[in-house]
């Protein structure tokens, strides 16, 4: 099939569509930037699928990691501009599930107050 005909949901799906991507970016979104951050999240997301999908993430432009240490090197993780523009999907299903699902945890207002260019200003005012 031509990369053209592709719907865009099936597209999307296939770079976001799993449980744990949208919960490495919720992450992002809330501050979260080195792996032992994602790691230690309530989700428990075992090890070898964060590597995945910072991977992932990477490859597909969501994602861009810069060195903070380099014996050994470790990285920070940000958003890219293409990745925070997600912030208004995320958003829109956690309301849907609190609407559906009144057993889900709240979300702060905060959360659902911040813009795609606050999240944005905000990765890049961190060390």
């Amino acid at each position: 099939m031509n990369e053209t005909q592709i719907c865009p949901l099936a597209q999307a799906l296939d770079i976001i569509g799993d449980r744990w991507t949208l919960l490495v970016v919720r992450d992002l979104l809330q501050g979260k930037s080195r792996y032992n951050e994602f790691s230690h999240s309530a989700e428990n997301i075992p090890t070898n699928i964060l590597a995945n999908r910072l991977k992932r993430l990477l490859e597909q432009g969501l994602v861009e990691k810069t060195a903070y240490q380099q014996r050994p090197v470790r990285y920070q993780y940000h958003l890219t501009a293409k990745g925070a523009g997600l912030l208004p999907v995320i958003q829109q299903l956690a309301q849907w599930s609190q609407q559906h699902y009144p057993q889900c945890k709240n979300i702060p207002a905060e959360f659902f107050q911040l813009t795609v260019k606050q999240a944005l200003q905000h990765q890049r005012s961190e060390p």
